[in-house]
């Protein structure tokens, strides 16, 4: 028998019972949905993970300020302001490998206004920034230029904002050269960071976010040190990032940094670390066992199915006694046989499979469109997945089809 006429009985048998067939491979179906949709939406959460801890950059280790309660901040204020640029200058000069220091402040305005208006400043973060800070997060500016070292040294009056701030305080109007008020101090606009954003803010102690800098507003650092009122018990800076030279281990080099601020707050435990190489590491760690896990359960479903196969393959053995025992006696051997049900059970897996992968990908994109969970199908997961719907299927119907290729022809012609 060629093999083209074997699938042919398969399919022809199949059809003639289509709700026993479709029950039998609904464990496929099932199984290979599942393994598709899982492996996709872990894909889709790996990828946004990397790419976001990515812009934390991999050579960078964050030192931030911790947040603590007041009652703690009383006694830790004693012996340490907190992080500032003291730490910051003293990270430069002292830790081998650092190309760039960067410190961040963030500024909680009650007001911000222009000539046209003011604009709910619950909507816009404003932070105070070093003229390097555009290094770190690559912003992309429309109009104008960043904040330069004469800013910093100078205190000057300054602003750098985000398309959606220039929108709301000038309209479509020019912002450049305007003016604009936060709380009580006046700033001129020298630049538009284009709508694209060419980057982001990163909050590294919330989920490792990435935060538009569409409503941001950007002022020399040392301008919001000196013209800023903040809480006497807050840290001066937010954060401060530093950037290692290539090839320098940015986790060897956070011990040194902790040892080194450890002295400079007199042991209080008042800031924390992020190594962003670390946390890609442990990132994947966690994807590869979320990976194997998903990929246990799915399993488990294939091989319910598997079973489901071989169940009804024994039963239609059973059923089509007569039928083969006519064949074996006009001819047919016993590899015919074998080829006629092993084909059976491959066609009821393949399309079983077929189907879970239509289902898989209806699964993942439903996920992607309802919770907002990115997704992401790769080729091998299908090709995973089909596979060992395939496989299972196959073995799942090898021992009935040699059982039937088996039985006597004299007796088969008897049964009844």
């Amino acid at each position: 028998m060629r093999p083209t006429e074997a699938l042919s009985m398969a399919l022809e048998n199949i059809a003639a019972h289509k709700l026993r067939s479709g029950l039998t491979m609904l464990g496929i179906v099932f199984g290979v949905g599942a393994v598709i949709a899982m492996l996709s939406i872990g894909a889709g959460a790996e990828q946004q993970a990397m790419e976001t801890i990515s812009r934390l950059g991999l050579h960078n280790v964050v030192v931030r300020a911790k947040d603590l309660r007041d009652d703690v901040l009383k006694e830790v204020r004693v012996s340490s302001p907190g992080v500032s640029l003291r730490d910051a200058e003293a990270i430069e000069d002292a830790v081998p490998g650092v190309r760039l220091v960067a410190p961040k402040a963030e500024v909680e305005p009650w007001a911000l206004l222009s000539k046209n208006g003011g604009v709910d400043v619950s909507d816009v973060q404003i932070y105070g920034v070093s003229d390097r800070h555009a290094e770190l997060v690559n912003l992309e500016l429309a109009e104008g230029r960043f904040l330069d070292a004469l800013d910093v040294r100078n205190h000057t009056q300054v602003a750098v904002i985000g398309d959606g701030v220039r929108r709301e305080l000038f309209g479509h109007g020019r912002a450049l050269g305007e003016h604009m008020k936060i709380d009580d101090v006046w700033h001129e606009v020298i630049g538009v960071i284009a709508s694209a954003g060419g980057g982001g803010e990163v909050d590294a102690f919330q989920g490792v976010q990435l935060t538009s800098t569409a409503s941001a507003i950007y002022l020399p650092i040392s301008s919001v040190l000196r013209k800023f009122n903040r809480r006497p018990l807050d840290s001066p800076l937010t954060e401060i990032v530093v950037r290692m030279e290539d090839g320098e281990s940015s986790s060897r080099a956070a011990g040194a940094i902790d040892s080194l601020l450890s002295q400079l707050h007199a042991g209080e435990d008042d800031y924390e670390l992020v190594v962003p190489e670390a946390l890609l590491e442990e990132s994947r760690r966690t994807q590869r066992l979320f990976n194997l896990v998903m990929g246990c359960i799915a399993g488990i479903s294939l091989l319910v199915g598997g079973i489901g196969i071989m169940n009804i393959m024994l039963a239609s053995v059973l059923e089509r006694t007569r039928e083969i025992g006519v064949r074996r006696a006009v001819g047919a051997k016993r590899a015919d046989i074998l080829m006629q049900f092993i084909f059976e059970s491959f066609a009821l897996s393949a399309i079983g499979g077929a189907a879970g992968i239509l289902m898989g990908l209806v699964i993942a994109k439903i996920v992607a469109a309802s919770a907002g969970w990115p997704t992401l199908v790769q080729a091998w997961s299908i090709l995973l997945a089909t596979g060992v719907a395939v496989t299972v299927g196959v073995v799942s119907g090898l021992y009935p089809a040699v059982r039937a290729s088996h039985l006597d022809p004299i007796e088969s012609l008897r049964y009844e």
